[in-house]
């Protein structure tokens, strides 16, 4: 007898108590996230996304291939986040709250690749 393991990067799987699903159809799923100063997320991967930006905090990103880029988001800002496998870290001293609305119908699956996160801060 075989058995096969499944291994799931849905960051509602992954980290539960982060990661929210607050409306789902055949069409978007949508995610609601949360976290606090310190807090780190697991790998997990995502579809094409648009983000928004609930509360401003500050976040380091890593690629699976552990390269880390550092990212500020401001409350108010509403982007796009290509498909992707990451996990994150809250390295600021707020809370993060964001919403993501994933695609279904007609989105990209997730590389291994880090996309650029959210909208360009300036």
């Amino acid at each position: 007898m075989t058995s096969e393991t499944t291994v799931t990067l849905d960051p509602t799987v992954t980290n539960p108590d982060n990661y929210k699903v607050v409306f789902e159809n055949d069409r978007v799923r949508v995610l609601e996230f949360t976290d606090q100063p310190g807090v780190r997320t697991t790998p997990h991967e995502r579809p094409d996304s648009v983000l928004v930006v609930l509360s401003t905090f500050q976040r380091r990103m890593y690629s699976m291939d552990g390269e880390s880029h550092d990212v500020q988001l401001t409350a108010g800002k509403v982007g796009w986040l290509d498909a992707q496998q990451h996990a994150g870290h809250n390295i600021g001293d707020t809370d993060s709250h964001v919403i993501f609305v994933e695609l279904k119908d007609g989105a990209h699956a997730p590389g291994d690749s880090l996309g650029p996160i959210g909208p360009a801060v300036g």
